[in-house]
């Protein structure tokens, strides 16, 4: 059972990005997904979350506007859309369920779920 983030990179001050997050060795439909981000030496931070059935939670409220969310149960994929990037968004980047909190409804918080993977760098820089 395994979620492995995929696509960040650098990119300059305004540009965009589209983070994948593949899961295997379970559907990945039954569960809700969430990214949170984190710089070395500093807390991790919660951003963005869909539901199983599709609801969307964000944590963070720069990221309104700018990050969208979406599935493709047919892929066993998560996205995050990141436009509009600004140098407080460089962090490493990671998507997380847990087997019992990633049922139903986005929690107020991820910070207790137990299934993330390696995570994916983001880069914002000119």
């Amino acid at each position: 059972v395994q979620l492995q983030a995929s696509g960040g990179g650098l990119v300059q001050p305004g540009g965009s990005l589209k983070l994948s997050c593949t899961a295997s060795g379970f559907d990945l439909e039954n569960f809700l997904i969430g990214w949170f981000r984190q710089v070395p030496g500093k807390e991790r931070e919660d951003v963005l979350c869909i539901s199983n059935s599709g609801g969307i939670k964000y944590y963070i409220e720069s990221a309104k506007g700018r990050f969208t969310i979406a599935r493709d149960n047919a892929k066993n994929t998560v996205y995050l859309q990141m436009n509009s990037l600004n140098p407080d968004d460089t962090a490493v980047y990671y998507c997380t369920t847990d087997p019992v909190f990633g049922v139903g409804p986005c929690r107020p918080k991820m910070s207790d779920f137990h299934l993330w993977g390696q995570g994916t760098l983001v880069t914002v820089s000119s």
